[in-house]
């Protein structure tokens, strides 16, 4: 599993600098969040020791553990989506929160964040896609969830973060990616210098996600591999 994984990141550092050469990217400019999610702590420190610094879960239940017996050896991400009655532990766990899709939500982490002295950075999710069955705050309602989110103490507001759409459409899916970087950039007039990530590709369709302009590409099947049983 060891050789495996270090394989698998080598190889993906390597697509993403073909990424970047090919839409005029700096590779320097792109963070990778592996997401080990339904994979062992064992697998987690594995991909920590070939040089990942951030580490996404999806689900508190799963990640407590999980993070727990790894320690703080990264940073760590919660790129799932994330229920008001599960703050309390999210903000115990994660040093990012991804998938911040209404004031509610936000107000809680900031109160909760709060309570144990924290700050935690934050990322607004939005559904760029359109998708049902995705979570995320509408595009027409993203600069107002910005402009309130941003004004909350205890959270730090630095970006935005997408899903693609589930299409092999290349052109469906730059175009999603696309409508999420405008929206970024009218973020970053509202929010400032400090406002500078933009979450969005995964292991299927991260090069159209740098093309598009992303700072930040959340992968775990191209690191971890199928996911454990």
């Amino acid at each position: 599993m060891k050789d495996d994984i270090s394989r698998n990141i080598r190889a993906l550092y390597g697509q993403i600098a073909d990424a970047c050469e090919a839409y005029n990217r700096d590779t320097d400019d792109i963070t990778v969040v592996a997401v080990s999610k339904q994979h062992s702590a064992a697998a987690l420190k594995t991909a920590v020791a070939a040089g990942i610094h951030n580490i996404g879960e999806s689900r508190i239940q799963e990640a407590e553990p999980k993070l727990t017996e790894v320690g703080h050896i990264a940073t760590f991400h919660m790129v799932g989506h994330l229920q008001t009655n599960k703050v309390k532990k999210a903000v115990q766990l994660f040093d990012v929160i991804q998938s911040v899709d209404s004031l509610k939500l936000a107000e809680e982490i900031s109160h909760q964040a709060g309570l144990v002295d924290r700050t935690i950075e934050c990322l607004i999710e939005v559904n760029c896609s359109g998708e049902s069955q995705k979570y995320g705050v509408a595009p027409e309602a993203c600069l107002e969830l910005v402009k309130k989110v941003n004004g909350l103490p205890h959270i730090e507001l630095t970006g935005l973060m997408t899903i693609g759409p589930f299409t092999d459409d290349e052109e469906q899916v730059r175009s999603a990616f696309a409508a999420c970087r405008d929206l970024f950039k009218q973020g970053q007039d509202l929010v400032g210098r400090e406002f500078d990530v933009l979450s969005m590709g995964m292991s299927d369709d991260f090069a159209e996600a740098i093309a598009e302009g992303s700072t930040m590409v959340r992968i775990g099947t191209s690191i971890f591999g199928s996911r454990e049983d």
